[in-house]
């Protein structure tokens, strides 16, 4: 193992030397946390929609949906990786959906009952159908309750990525796991684990700043 004076955990000259391989790693980890939270919401939002509407299966829709999110990242990871392909992001990119599915149906579900029964008789009354009403008036309504729940699985996904490692494709998290293969080499270990920190941060802000712009009634 290196003198501590040889392996400081803060090192500018590390971050120079290998800006190239942080940047692809940040970029990659951006990319599969967007793309595993878009997944899991267009998932998410039809079986909200069929709870919603059809109430029964409403425990059915949360349990199923529950259950999924309830099995750890890394258990999900060994039993997809071999059938997808553990030379593939598709594995770590399905499990990090699973596990975001139920705060996100949660989250759809919770915004479209908090939808005042008063503005659905009114939308009726005005002639919109079933659909119309769901499009045009209950999930606009629902939005701050989605962004909501949006934001939540976006910074949970952005540390669950991470887990991704354990195949090559963690993209921080194979920075935080070289560290420790490369005898313990602190300046590698906390960039990544700084660098997942603050992608959380600036996700989680940007899905509040959107979040502002699209639901201007909500602000007061």
């Amino acid at each position: 193992m290196p003198l501590q004076s040889d392996n400081p955990w803060l090192s500018w000259r590390y971050v120079h030397d290998n800006s190239a391989e942080i940047l692809s790693a940040v970029q990659f980890h951006a990319g599969l946390t967007a793309r595993a939270v878009l997944l899991a919401l267009a998932v998410a939002l039809p079986l909200a929609v069929v709870a919603y509407r059809w109430r029964p299966l409403t425990t059915a829709v949360l349990a199923l949906s529950g259950a999924l999110s309830t099995v750890p990242a890394l258990a999900l990871l060994t039993v997809i990786a071999p059938a997808v392909g553990a030379a593939r992001d598709t594995s770590v990119l399905i499990a990090l959906a699973l596990c975001a599915l139920l705060v996100l149906v949660r989250s759809v579900l919770t915004g479209l009952t908090r939808v005042p029964a008063a503005v659905r008789d009114a939308a009726t009354g005005m002639g919109y159908s079933r659909l119309g009403r769901l499009l045009r008036i209950e999930l606009p309504l629902a939005l701050p309750g989605i962004l909501t729940g949006l934001r939540l699985a976006t910074v949970s996904t952005v540390a669950l990525v991470t887990v991704g490692s354990l195949i090559g494709q963690g993209g921080l998290g194979d920075m935080i796991l070289g560290g420790f293969r490369d005898n313990f080499l602190k300046a590698e270990i906390l960039t990544g684990a700084l660098l997942c920190v603050a992608l959380a941060l600036v996700l989680d802000l940007a899905l509040a700043g959107l979040g502002r712009l699209l639901t201007p009634w909500a602000r007061t």
